[in-house]
This record gives structure tokens, C-alpha cells and sequence, in this order.
């Protein structure tokens, strides 16, 4: 694995601001969002106005990867999803959410999840996870993936693809009539074969009108998730996977997740709905 040095945080610059003809989620300016009480399965309105909330975020996240090279801060990152979500209508879901100061998370090598971008300088071969949720139209669209940055090392390489790999054999394995806990069975099963850890304490979440509904999308097997999809439900599948232990440390910003052995971590997301058939992927570009 890389030796490259961990990180620590940087400076964080001043709240960016959003047009006020732009609508907020109604959790902006609160200690936290109102508890969500609809309905996990979605009318087929609510689906399609996540499609565009989907497809924005996929297409700021994938404009901010472009900008992925060492020397750049993740700040600058931060900027580039901002003003393309503002610019597409839509309010950047993190920025005020219980408080965290920024449009989009930005988590690096050890950084599980949650990682505040900075001015933290990207290195040669740094793995960069984005985590980009767009609000318009009253629904949300939350996506992730994890991004090489210059010359990375084989074994971080490996992860990141392993890591995809095991969101999409996820994907497949969703269908109405099985239990949620058939989707963390899959992503542990996969990771197994090469030794990584599955992070156990952050999870997928259910989402449309809320950002987390209350619904919880384990990511290894989990005795207690019977809850059985059905056609319309929308959530999240966004698995953590790691080069070593699944415990992990908190910094004192109360926002990013380090793994405790400091080793490596990648992460992929996507926001699907279940079909009578399947999944379709709302966060597609």
C-alpha cells in the first residue's frame, strides 16, 4: 500500500451560498431534519423528479471528478459541484444538513466516509472518494465513487475496483420480494474473497422527499434487515469496503470517519428504485 502520510485536517473557507430562488430542504438553518413518516414505496411522480435529482448529482459529481489531480484542494472540488448544482436549480442536500459546512464530501485514503473538503491538497496517488446529493422539485439524489488521483498504487487500484464491483453485483441482486438483508449478503460475500473489512456502522438509507427516511440498507448480512422490497421503494446502496479492520475513529470535527488501523478505504453509491423486476439506477448521468 501506499506510504504516503495520513492526513490531518486543513482550513475549511467560509459557507458558499446558494441563489435564494433556489428551494431549500426544510432541514436548512435546523439542528436536524424533521423525522421522515411517509411512505418508503414512492408514486410514480415522486420517482421521476428523483430521476432529475439523480441525474444532477451524477452529473456534478462526475464534473467535479474532472478536476481530480495532485496539487488541487478538495475545497476546489467543493466549489465545482456547488456552483453546478446551483447553476442546474438544485440545492447541494449536504450543505446545512445537522450543520455540515460544505456541498459535497470529500474522503481520502483512510477516510471511511464524511470527510469535509478543505484545503487539504490532493497527492499522487491519493484515492478520492465524492459523495454528491442534489435537492429539486422536494426529492433528493444521492451518488458516490471513489476516484484515482495521478499514479495509484496496485493494491489501493484493486480496491477501488472491488469495491464498484461489489455495488453493482448489489444492484443485480435486487429484487420485489426479497429482504433488504440480501443486498449486504452479496457486497459480504464478494469482499470476503480478497480480506477486506465491510464497514458495518454506516449504511445505505432510504430517500425521496427525506435525505435518510429511516430505512437502513446494511452492507454486510444482517439477521435484522426483513424488511421486503417492494415495487416503487427508493433508497440507497453504498458500500465501504477496506483494506484491513471495519472499526473505525472519528475525527473531533464529529463529521469524518477514519479507519482505526488508518488503513485504506473505498466507497460506491447509487440511488436506486426497486421495479417489478429489479432496479433501475436513478443517479445515471
Amino acid at each position: 500500500m501506499s506510504g504516503q502520510s495520513l492526513l490531518v485536517p486543513g482550513e475549511i473557507t467560509p459557507v458558499r451560498s446558494v441563489p435564494g430562488k433556489i428551494r431549500r430542504p426544510e432541514y436548512v438553518g435546523k439542528p436536524g431534519p424533521t423525522p421522515y413518516t411517509g411512505p418508503e414505496v414512492q408514486d410514480s411522480d415522486t420517482v421521476e423528479r428523483m430521476r432529475i435529482a439523480g441525474r444532477i448529482a451524477a452529473q456534478a459529481m462526475a464534473e467535479a471528478a474532472k478536476h481530480i489531480a495532485p496539487g488541487v484542494t478538495t475545497d476546489e472540488l467543493d466549489r465545482v459541484a456547488h456552483e453546478f448544482m446551483c447553476d442546474h436549480g438544485a440545492y447541494p442536500s449536504t450543505l446545512g444538513y445537522r450543520g455540515f459546512p460544505k456541498s459535497l464530501c470529500t474522503s481520502l485514503n483512510e477516510v471511511i466516509c464524511h470527510g469535509i473538503p478543505d484545503s487539504t491538497v490532493l497527492r499522487d496517488g491519493d484515492i478520492v472518494n465524492l459523495d454528491v446529493t442534489a435537492y429539486i422539485n422536494g426529492v433528493h439524489g444521492d451518488n458516490n465513487a471513489t476516484y484515482l488521483c495521478g499514479d495509484v498504487d496496485e493494491e489501493s487500484r484493486l480496491l477501488v475496483e472491488r469495491t464498484e464491483e461489489s455495488l453493482n453485483r448489489a444492484i443485480k441482486a435486487v429484487r420485489p420480494g426479497r429482504q433488504i438483508n440480501v443486498i449486504g449478503r452479496v457486497i459480504e460475500s464478494y469482499a470476503k474473497r480478497f480480506g477486506y473489512g465491510v464497514v458495518r456502522d454506516f449504511t445505505g438509507h432510504g430517500i425521496s422527499t427525506s435525505f435518510h427516511s429511516g430505512l437502513i440498507v446494511p452492507h454486510y448480512d444482517s439477521p435484522h434487515a426483513t424488511t421486503v422490497m417492494q415495487p416503487g421503494m427508493t433508497f440507497t446502496i453504498e458500500p465501504m469496503l477496506t483494506l484491513g479492520s471495519h472499526d473505525y475513529d472519528m475525527w473531533d470535527d464529529g463529521w469524518t470517519v477514519v479507519t482505526k488501523d488508518r488503513k485504506r478505504t473505498a466507497q460506491f453509491e447509487h440511488t436506486l428504485v426497486v421495479t417489478e423486476t429489479g432496479a433501475e439506477i436513478l443517479t445515471l448521468p
